[in-house]
């Protein structure tokens, strides 16, 4: 056997579209498809358990798990003859039990599993449209029960038991839901399915009868028993935006035209579906898990919380995580967790308490572990510092995974897709071939930083030397060499004529190894830069290449199907692949193991030297081919990626030497950082510093003022508790007392009874004893008379014995003599009976031959009449499907029109509620008005009193009452702009009150239309009915030809017998009557027809017109309301006005008071310019009229601002403020 063995002891992918591809075995240990086989996965000690699936396995494209836990089905693709196999998961490692096949079945690979509630049983559902469910008893590999589903079209198809019953199934599809009951061998349908069929992608149970299921359009059917219970329909859900989101607007915009682009070509779905004990999740958008939760009204679920997944902050568009579709869905056994898969080869987890402490209509879902791979894997290395692995992929993402740990570290996604990868021998950076460019990345604490980049386009292979120093690259079919440290071109290898596919260093890095698509493999020597050695095989393109440590000997795998031992340039040893085709090999650094990954995802372990015939170890790992192997430089790790995404990690045994035993290194554990990080970093310890500090000084504060407010409470319970206590300490007292009352009486009770009870013994003693000795008496006579019956009967019985014996004799002889008798007669008869036989066959052929004939011309008669029966009742048929399209469409009218009549009695209430706002705020306004007026008459009184003692500013008054005079005149205005607008309310009510004639108008309309659909729908069951009675007749018929062919022995009887028939059944005149009768049908018809256009027509009509009256209507309201805003915006330009004028009055009485203080201040020798006059104070006077004329500046202004609010609507208001 071969010297080496391999165990996979960590599994990082998942395998996409899998039915229940995810699954809880225990609360924290997760079981999902990976690979070519099933990964258990324990989510707090990061364990991994890979079950490996059978012989040529391309995959597991279905699995269950049954309810006890203990066993795993699984149904692969396995070449051209799939594979359903049952395992049983045991404490270490899962054991195959059993593998199912029916020759009854066809060779068609199952879409969906489920195990039966006792584990017994399992239902597996073949692929549509030419779908089977077949039902095992997997423990005996017996097929008991099948049955074909027959599906519309191509769709997921899923199967499932009922929780509490072992014999009940359900299965969903494109156009069907069924439910079968299994019982003595055979699955029988229980449910009809009504209505037009739906795509059902998914189902779950939620009860014993209950079962919800999910269509391709967003729709949710509840059923119970099969028939439909509840329904709703989902709407396509947009992703929220998330906190902390920092794109520009440019950037938002953009993503939110895609969205919008998205969203209009979308379409909801439900793509998942599982239940828990509350209720039910689903996903009826991409990224989204909505939580249904049962309720006690009408709808029986309501939705309590989505959940989304998250923004992926490693992507370059991290929005776009949101677009995965859910594929599945399940729940941990406790429900504190929820696990979904995604179509892009994802998990996450949601820890479903949360809800119960955070109730958050929103949420997001956390990776399960990390992000994983979503594409082929193109490159994949490892460093000797450090226990890490670097991959790249076509997800144009780069990774470094800790393979000790079982982590990953590091992972960065880029624009352009990545070829392959190369870590530096310290872990501390790495070389990656990008579409454009080679980037030289340096690996930091929490990100990846490109420090260097290369014009080397399409690079699909690139290598560290072992000491680090140096690096090479291919370009095309040349190796370029660079120096790690000063980045220069030392040399370029050229040489090779096809694509150079692989490169490997020597252990001195004096070498380098290569080899291309034209099948050659050249040794380079680097000091010189010329090839030391070459093998070339044309008819081979080979793939991958392996060193030896001491580089004497190279194994080269490529198209040719085998592997090749290659030494001193020539081939000295080649192992055959056996039907598949080797894509990489890798040597351990001892050189006594060789590991070969295939094209079907296999791994071979082999041993040096290679074996001649097949002498190697084949393990199960990917469902695609291997694309990179490298053993770890330990020889302790083997690993593995794949182009289905999935990386495996493998420890490696020498069965010969046990477990690889190499020295055991001391890995580093330093990181590079930058410097700004660092500052950052820095920075925010300080501010969450200054934050704890603050937070601490709060939290005292609150914990003082709750032990506070405790201690208070305490207080008023013990005091409240002393109360009780005393009180239920008086109330046992009182009893207690009465308890001992009671004690008493029943003592005094007990006392009377027992003596009653003694007296009443006695008594019945006494009555017991005398009846028994009566009762001693009448037994002994009636033993005495007893015994002389026996006697007397004794004698009966002798006689009776000897008659019959002496009756029995005579009846023997009288019998024998009649049998005599009777067997001559019968001897007799069958001579008779053989002669009147064939005389009989004779007259039965002649009547034989002339019934044919007859029968024969009969057959053709009423053929013909049945024919055209059928061609009648098939335009019957017609007839009635033409009608019922015409009901539906009519139904489908009626609807519109409610729905039409809704929305406008829906309007009118709302005219009603701003009519009677509106009516309010007039009414407001009014008592407002009444106000006002008060107080400017009393204004005015005050005015006049001012006016008499003003003399000298005068002028100025008339100026000021001109004005106001003005403002009135426009007041006036204002107040007959109310009054039309409330000609205008009542006129609207007036049109409101039309609307509602109409309305009863068209219900009444509604009902003549039911009652014609009433009729109409009599009319079908009339038909119906004479329909039933031709069939009828027709039986009848039929049964009246069969009495008659009895007589077909007597001629006279058949001919009466079919005269019979022909007076009973053939009618000339019911013939015309049904022509007239079927004459009139149609006429009728056709004029209810064209009654019931014309009817549509003027309806259609009239709600144009209304359409056009509530658009004239509503535009000249919009007129209305800009004319108002124009004129409250010129009034207020106006006040501005006067409010300068009252300025400019304010200064001009201000220089008036200067001069009157300089003439008071001037010598009186001066002569007077006029005689004295009487005057009051001018200087009060003026301050009197200046204070007067503001109010009613102010007053003017608050009654425009309002007159303003009361006749214009809200957005009008708001369109004024804006335009002034």
């Amino acid at each position: 056997m071969a010297g080496a063995d391999v165990l996979p002891v960590a599994v990082f992918g998942c395998r996409p579209r899998v039915a229940g591809g995810v699954c809880f075995l225990e609360e924290q240990v997760v079981l999902h498809a990976a690979g070519a086989g099933c990964l258990r996965l324990h989510l707090e000690h990061k364990w991994h358990n890979f079950i490996p699936g059978t012989e040529k396995s391309r995959g597991v494209q279905a699995l269950a798990v049954s309810p006890d836990r203990r066993y795993l089905a699984v149904s692969e693709a396995a070449g051209e003859q799939p594979v359903l196999a049952v395992l049983e998961l045991t404490a270490e490692r899962a054991r195959l039990r059993k593998v199912l096949a029916a020759e009854e079945l066809p060779a068609r690979q199952a879409v969906s599993l489920a195990f039966s509630p006792d584990s017994r049983l399992l239902a597996a559902a073949t692929a549509p449209p030419d779908g089977h469910l077949a039902c095992w008893l997997w423990e005996k590999q017996q097929l008991v029960a099948t049955v074909r589903v027959p599906a519309a079209g191509d769709g997921p198809c899923q199967v499932s038991f009922n929780p509490q019953d072992n014999t009940q199934v359900c299965i969903t599809g494109n156009g069907f839901f069924k439910l079968f009951k299994y019982s003595e061998g055979h699955l029988k349908q229980m449910n009809l399915q009504r209505g037009e069929p739906e795509n059902y992608l998914c189902h779950a149970w939620l009860s014993e009868e209950e079962v919800i299921c999910g269509t391709d359009t967003g729709k949710l059917s509840l059923f119970e028993t099969g028939e439909l219970l509840w329904e709703t329909s989902l709407e396509y859900r947009k992703p929220h935006r998330e906190l902390g989101n920092t794109t520009t607007k440019e950037d938002e915009s953009g993503q939110a035209f895609e969205v919008n682009a998205l969203q209009q070509h979308s379409v909801p779905q439900i793509s998942a579906v599982a239940a828990y004990s509350k209720g039910f999740a689903c996903s009826p958008s991409p990224g989204v898990v909505v939580l249904f939760e049962k309720t006690m009204e009408k709808e029986l679920y309501k939705e309590s919380q989505e959940v989304w997944l998250p923004q992926d902050l490693f992507s370059t568009e991290p929005k776009k995580s949101g677009s995965q579709d859910i594929t599945c869905i399940c729940f941990s056994p406790s429900e504190e967790t929820m696990v979904v898969s995604t179509s892009k080869n994802q998990l996450y987890m949601f820890t479903m308490f949360s809800t119960k402490l955070v109730r958050e209509k929103t949420s997001y879902f956390a990776y399960m572990n990390f992000p994983l791979h979503s594409n082929s894997i193109t490159g994949l290395d490892m460093c000797s510092w450090k226990p890490i692995l670097a991959t790249c992929s076509l997800d144009r993402s780069v990774r470094i995974w800790n393979y000790k740990r079982n982590a990953l570290e590091l992972c960065k996604e880029y624009q352009e897709e990545a070829y392959t990868i190369s870590l530096h021998p310290t872990g501390f950076f790495c070389l990656v071939g990008f579409a454009d460019k080679l980037r030289f990345i340096s690996l930091l604490y929490e990100d990846m930083n490109v420090f260097k980049e290369f014009a080397v386009k399409k690079c699909r292979e690139c290598s560290f030397s072992n000491g680090g120093h140096l690096f090479a690259a291919v370009n095309g079919n040349v190796i370029q060499i660079y120096s790690s440290i000063t980045f220069e071109n030392v040399t370029n290898l050229k040489g090779h004529t096809g694509k150079v596919h692989a490169i490997k260093w020597s252990a001195d890095d004096t070498k380098i190894v290569s080899c291309d698509t034209h099948g050659a493999v050249y040794e380079w020597n680097l000091l010189t830069g010329k090839k030391e050695s070459e093998c070339v095989l044309k008819t081979c393109a080979y793939s991958s290449i392996s060193l030896t440590y001491d580089a004497k000997i190279i194994f080269a795998v490529g198209s040719d199907h085998t592997l090749k031992e290659i030494s001193k340039s020539l081939i000295q040893h080649e192992v055959p692949a056996y039907d598949v085709v080797y894509t990489t090999v890798a040597v351990s650094r001892s050189g006594r193991m060789i590991f070969v990954g295939t094209s079907l995802g296999t791994i071979r372990a082999m041993k040096y030297p290679l074996p001649q015939k097949k002498d190697f170890n084949e393990y199960q790992a990917h469902a695609g081919a291997v694309t990179k192997m490298t053993v770890t430089s330990d020889d302790q790790f083997l690993l593995t990626a794949s182009e289905d995404g999935c990386i495996f990690i493998w420890k490696v045994h020498d069965k010969e030497g046990g477990e690889v035993k190499g020295q055991e290194l001391e890995y580093a554990e330093e990181v590079l950082i930058m410097r700004s990080d660092i500052d950052e970093k820095s920075q925010a310890i300080q501010d969450l510093q200054i934050c704890l500090r603050d937070l601490q000084t709060e939290s005292d504060y609150e914990l003082r003022l709750k032990d506070m407010y405790c201690e208070g409470k305490i207080k008023v319970l013990e005091e409240n508790f002393t109360q009780e206590i005393n009180s239920l300490k008086t109330k046992y007292q009182i009893l207690e007392e009465e308890k001992e009352k009671q004690e008493q009486q029943h003592q005094v009770q007990l006392s009377e009874l027992m003596d009653k009870q003694a007296k009443e013994v006695q008594r019945l003693e006494s009555d017991s004893q005398q009846k028994l000795s009566i009762e001693n008496e009448k037994y002994q006579e009636l033993q005495v008379k007893s015994q002389k019956m026996e006697e007397e009967y004794e004698k009966q019985l002798h006689h009776l014995e000897e008659s019959k014996i002496k009756a029995v004799a005579e009846i023997k002889e009288h019998y024998e003599k009649k049998l005599k008798h009777k067997s001559v007669q019968l001897e007799e008869a069958k001579g008779k009976i053989r002669k009147q036989i064939e005389a009989h066959e004779e007259m039965e052929k002649q009547i034989y031959e002339e019934g044919d004939k007859e029968i024969l011309e009969l057959k053709d008669k009423y053929e013909r009449q049945l024919l055209e029966e059928k061609e009648s009742n098939i335009q019957l048929k017609g007839e009635i499907g033409v009608l019922n399209k015409r009901l539906n469409s009519l139904q489908k009218d009626l609807k519109d029109r409610n729905r039409d009549i809704e929305e406008m009695q829906l309007e009118q209430q709302k005219l009603q509620d701003i009519i009677k706002s509106l009516e309010k705020e007039i009414l407001a306004l009014k008592a407002d008005i009444k106000e006002r007026t008060e107080t400017i008459l009393e204004k005015e009184k005050f005015i006049y009193d001012l006016k008499m003692k003003n003399q000298e500013l005068q002028n100025f008054k008339f100026v000021l009452s001109y004005r106001i005079e003005e403002f009135k005149k426009q007041l006036e205005s204002r107040e007959n702009d109310i009054e039309t607008m409330k000609k205008q309310i009542s006129e609207m009510e007036e049109e409101l009150e039309q609307f509602r004639k109409e309305s009863t108008e068209l219900k009444l309309k509604i009902t003549q239309l039911q009652q014609k659909q009433k009729a109409t729908a009599r009319e079908v069951h009339r038909e119906m009915e004479k329909k039933q009675g031709m069939e009828t007749l027709i039986k009848r018929f039929k049964a009246d030809l069969h009495h008659c062919a009895s007589f077909i022995n007597d001629s006279k009887k058949m001919k009466d017998s079919i005269r019979e028939l022909y007076t009973k059944y053939v009618h000339q005149s019911d013939t015309v009557e049904a022509q007239a009768e079927e004459a009139d049908l149609q006429q009728q018809y056709k004029k209810q027809q064209e009654y019931n256009e014309r009817h549509l027509a003027v309806i259609r009509k009239r709600v144009m017109k209304d359409k056009e009256m509530h658009h004239a209507a509503y535009m000249r309201i919009i007129e209305e309301n800009v004319s108002l805003i124009k004129e409250i915006n010129d009034l207020r330009q106006e006040l501005k006005v006067a409010n300068a004028r009252v300025h400019d009055l304010q200064a001009a009485l201000r220089l008036y008071k200067h001069k009157k203080a300089i003439q008071d201040t001037a010598p009186t020798t001066e002569p007077l310019s006029s005689p004295a006059v009487p005057r009051l104070d001018p200087q009060m006077e003026c301050e009197n009229i200046i204070e007067m004329q503001q109010l009613e500046i102010l007053y003017l202004r608050d009654q425009i601002q309002e007159k303003g609010q009361s006749l214009n609507c809200p957005g009008s208001v708001s369109l004024g403020q804006k335009s002034s």
